[in-house]
């Protein structure tokens, strides 16, 4: 049955970015800079679904059994490290919940040894995680969070597995749900200056340690990358069984799936995301009655800044929380 959209709607807080904080690439830029300090994690090394290497879940723990269980997937190069990542977890910790942040294979300082890597449309890998959550806290409710790469991967899951996905309800945040027009827009202009050399500091030494486990690619051609279509098309598409970078970029999106999401899921993008156009962000015609679309003009790519002066991240957390405590007790 649909849920309360609206009802659930009016319950989240609105969010408002500091007067002076002005731009989708500033109010991106600058989130990083109020990230709180870390949060006491624990971390567990667990087989990915190929059983070919581990990867790292970092933990927020809680003394009540019956607690929900957040899970969060990062985004591209991200970590429990990342900005949105720690504001989560502290909220979480707060709420007396448990918390999880699922890293990706090669993430979180644990080398990948698999003949894959990860990528935005790695929905089995999505299912597989939560599947060891559900094994590993059968009790708990789980509630899942996407963030960018991660939430594009998660709602392809929840669009291929309908009423059957393994969580109770999920967020989607700053998620490039259509990746060639995402593509088109960080390939070009002040995007491609701000954002292509930061992925890329990471990425390449990345694959260049880890090369010899990966099936033949072109190395030459990665190392010469300069964009991330670029480092698509040299590796993530090959390695991943793509024909190039527009076939990866059309086959893993999830926008066309999102009328198919059975579970209650709130997806969220500023109107103003450097990384997404807002022409081609979803609307309600694109999704099922169980999505709740939130589309604020304002908060750049998983930035979000709100409060005076500095500013802080609370506002995303907040939104979160709300979101998903309406569902479960509703």
């Amino acid at each position: 049955m649909p849920f309360e959209r609206e009802r659930i709607r009016a319950a989240l807080p609105r969010y408002r970015s500091p007067r002076w904080l002005c731009g989708g690439h500033a109010q991106t830029i600058w989130a990083k800079s109020r990230a709180p300090a870390l949060p006491a994690y624990r971390r567990e090394l667990l087989p990915d679904s190929g059983g070919q290497t581990q990867v790292a879940y970092d933990w927020i723990d809680s003394s009540d059994p019956a607690a929900p269980l957040l899970v969060l997937f990062h985004g591209l190069e991200g970590s429990s490290h990342s900005h949105y990542a720690r504001a989560l977890m502290h909220a979480v910790a707060a709420r007396g919940w448990q918390g999880c942040v699922a890293h990706f294979r090669g993430c979180g300082g644990v080398c990948n040894t698999a003949p894959r890597a990860y990528h935005s449309g790695d929905s089995t890998e999505i299912g597989h995680y939560l599947a060891t959550l559900r094994r590993l806290h059968p009790v708990r409710p789980l509630v899942a969070v996407g963030v960018s790469l991660g939430g594009n991967a998660l709602a392809k899951y929840l669009g291929e597995q309908g009423e059957a996905a393994l969580c109770d309800a999920a967020a989607v945040v700053s998620a490039p749900l259509d990746l060639t027009a995402a593509s088109r827009v960080l390939e070009h202009g002040l995007p491609r200056a701000l954002y292509a050399p930061y992925f890329l500091r990471t990425l390449l030494p990345k694959v260049e340690a880890e090369h010899s486990v990966y099936p033949p690619f072109d190395l030459a051609a990665v190392r010469a990358s300069r964009s991330l279509g670029d480092f698509d098309e040299a590796f993530t598409a090959p390695i991943h069984g793509f024909a190039g970078k527009d076939d990866y970029y059309r086959r893993a999106a999830a926008k066309p799936l999102l009328r198919h999401i059975g579970k209650p899921t709130l997806i969220l993008n500023a109107r103003n995301d450097p990384f997404m156009p807002a022409d081609s962000l979803p609307d309600t015609a694109d999704v099922s009655p169980q999505v709740l679309l939130l589309q604020p003009p304002h908060g750049g790519h998983v930035g979000f800044v709100s409060g005076r002066g500095g500013g802080h991240l609370n506002w995303l957390p907040a939104t979160l929380l709300t979101f998903f405590t309406q569902v479960l007790t509703s």
